[in-house]
């Protein structure tokens, strides 16, 4: 099994095989917009306006598991992104990412990386959060705005918590271009 072989839902309920992505550079991220971390979609935009033209797109996946903080309707998250970030990005149909309902792209990607790079700053998310009875281990998405990197061949080269920023990736990306 590859990354290619999964298809995705667009917004729009259509069907979309990541085989279109095939040769490019991914980064794959559950996203939420009521999140401490919402403001990270100005870092994931920036990348993506940066890099889009050597071959790199951004996958958003958003995602209401984490204290319901993707509300509303895919159509709205796509547009409040738009609205308030300025995304051009692919915002792609709500899903799951843990669970027994998790979307088969994400089980395959916790397969592949089963934890998460860090920066210091999950234990001490994890901390403020259990007074939210948030329990999560690893493999399981610790929280949104997890975020995968994918190489042009389809590999999965990392797992990097919601605390590392997008900006924080810009090396990471570069060498894959």
């Amino acid at each position: 099994m590859r990354i290619y072989d999964f298809n995705v839902k667009k917004i729009d309920g259509t069907d979309v095989s990541l085989k279109e992505y095939e040769g490019k550079v991914l980064l794959i991220v559950n996203t939420a917009t009521g999140c401490g971390f919402t403001p990270q979609y100005d870092g994931l935009e920036a990348l993506y306006a940066k890099y889009r033209e050597r071959g790199f797109e951004i996958l958003d996946f958003p995602c209401n598991q984490f204290l319901n903080q993707a509300p509303g309707t895919s159509e709205e998250i796509a547009s409040f992104c738009k609205l308030n970030f300025g995304t051009e990005f692919e915002t792609f149909d709500k899903i799951e990412v843990n669970g027994e309902n998790a979307h088969p792209l994400y089980k395959f990607l916790k397969e592949q990386a089963p934890s998460d790079i860090d920066n210091g700053g999950l234990e001490d998310l994890k901390k403020k959060l259990l007074t939210h009875s948030f329990s999560v281990e690893a493999p399981e998405i610790q929280w949104n705005f997890t975020k995968f990197l994918i190489d042009g061949t389809g590999n999965v080269v990392g797992r990097f918590a919601p605390t590392i920023t997008p900006e924080e990736l810009e090396a990471h990306i570069e060498k894959l271009l």
